[in-house]
C-alpha cells in the first residue's frame, strides 16, 4: 500500500530535513535540558503539520524561530507556575498538603487555567487575576493597569467568556 503525501505535509518534511539540526542548536542554545530541547524541536514542527494552509515561506529559520519562541515562552510560564504551585506548597502543614496524585491533578489544572488565560492579552489577564485572585474592584483595577473602567469591564468580559469556551464550547 502506497502512502501519498500532501504537498502540506511534503513541505513540512523538507524544512524538517532542511533546518531541524539549525532549530535544535539554536534551541539548545536558549534551553539547558536536552531532551527539553529536542521535544521543542518536534513540537515545533508539529505546530507547522496542525496549519490549515501553509506556504513556502521566504525565511524558514525565522518561521521556525518564531514558532519555537513561543513554545520555549509557554514552557518557561508553565515552569514558574509549577515552581510557584510547588513554594507555596512548602508553606502548608505536611499533615494538610495533598496527596502526590491530587498534587499532580492541582498542577494540570493550573496548567489548563494558564493555556486558557494565555489566550488573553497581558492587560485583559491581568484584569481578570486582579478580580479572581485578589478580589479588586473595577476602580482599583483601571488605576493599577492605567486603563479606563470600561476597559477593566470589557477585559473581564473577554476573561469570563474564555472561561465559558472552556467549559461550554463556542456559543451558538
Amino acid at each position: 500500500m502506497s502512502s501519498v503525501q500532501s504537498p502540506h505535509s511534503e513541505l513540512v518534511g523538507a524544512l524538517y530535513r532542511d533546518h531541524r539540526s539549525w532549530l535544535l542548536a539554536w534551541l539548545r542554545r536558549s534551553i539547558a535540558c536536552t531532551h527539553r530541547a529536542e521535544d521543542l524541536s518536534q513540537d515545533t514542527f508539529v505546530r507547522l503539520l496542525g496549519r490549515d494552509a501553509l506556504t513556502t515561506p521566504r525565511e524558514p529559520r525565522a518561521l521556525l524561530a518564531a514558532i519555537a519562541k513561543g513554545l520555549l515562552f509557554d514552557h518557561f510560564r508553565r515552569s514558574a507556575l509549577e515552581q510557584a504551585y510547588l513554594a507555596e506548597l512548602q508553606r502548608v502543614p505536611e499533615a494538610e498538603q495533598p496527596s502526590p496524585e491530587a498534587q499532580h491533578l492541582i498542577l494540570e489544572d493550573l496548567k489548563a487555567i494558564d493555556r486558557l488565560l494565555a489566550r488573553l492579552s497581558s492587560k485583559a489577564r491581568a484584569a481578570f487575576l486582579y478580580n479572581r485572585l485578589d478580589g479588586l474592584g473595577h476602580a482599583e483595577i483601571a488605576e493599577r493597569l492605567g486603563v479606563s473602567v470600561s476597559r477593566v469591564r470589557q477585559y473581564l468580559a473577554q476573561g469570563m467568556r474564555q472561561c465559558y469556551v472552556a467549559l461550554y464550547g463556542e456559543p451558538t
